[in-house]
């Protein structure tokens, strides 16, 4: 990331640093709604574009059109090409900005795919901590904070794959990337349906496995919270 910001710090563009956009999208969502009316062309280098665009749109920014360089996925020499050549951006000196959030807790939280989501309510009743509401067959992040830090739980268990943490140190859907929606039509008791089967299967044997990994890293996390509650009684004793 040294590297970008070092290139594009000689770039004729107005430049800011977010510190970091996923807490400054819950935090200090009027720096990113003054950007988005101050600027017309908007270029964000950051994760996957699905989870970024969604995650602007459940916290309510109101940024505009923009792009997004993933930088998971593209080199630092190749964003600072595209914004070269692709964007026609000049070399220059950046009129530079930093902007640093104010909070004081970590930026981990669930980002829902409204397209995707098919409000099953299922992360809803996975969830321990009151991240969601679900009320009438409507699925809502209404406590972004009480997520765990780390655990992506809930995403896991999404049968359509609408559940992202931007975070999420992955390349998969579950980071933001793309999911795979081609379906393919096979005829009835032709050999292709033979090797659809078995691709059920496999599929049906690494679901499994998934759902075992999401109900380890449940575990994992109210263990922390309850040692973490531990901590906060003894504190509260010893004062």
């Amino acid at each position: 990331m040294n590297v970008i910001l070092g290139g594009v710090k000689n770039l004729d563009v107005d430049l800011f640093e977010l510190q970091d956009l996923c807490a400054l999208t819950i935090n200090e969502k009027e720096v990113l709604n003054t950007i988005g009316k101050e600027f017309q062309q908007k270029i964000i280098v950051a994760c996957y574009p699905r989870a970024i665009k969604n995650m602007f749109l459940q916290n309510g920014i109101d940024f505009g059109d923009f792009e997004v360089l993933n930088f998971k996925e593209l080199s630092a020499d190749k964003i600072l090409s595209k914004l070269e050549n692709d964007f026609k951006i000049e070399k220059g000196e950046a009129r530079y900005q930093v902007q640093i959030t104010d909070l004081d807790v970590p930026a981990w939280f669930p980002v829902i795919d409204e397209l995707l989501c098919s409000n099953c309510g299922k992360c809803a009743r996975f969830c321990l901590f009151g991240v969601y509401s679900y009320d009438k067959k409507k699925l809502n992040v209404v406590d972004p904070l009480a997520c765990k830090n780390g655990c992506p739980a809930c995403g896991r268990t999404c049968p359509t794959s609408a559940i992202m943490f931007p975070r999420l140190a992955e390349n998969t859907v579950l980071a933001g990337d793309e999911p795979n929606g081609k379906k393919v039509s096979i005829d009835k008791g032709s050999l292709l349906t033979t090797l659809n089967a078995r691709n059920q299967n496999r599929r049906n044997i690494f679901r499994q496995g998934v759902v075992e990994q999401a109900e380890e890293e449940r575990r994992k996390a109210l263990a922390e919270f309850k040692l973490g509650m531990d901590f906060t009684k003894n504190d509260k004793k010893d004062s």
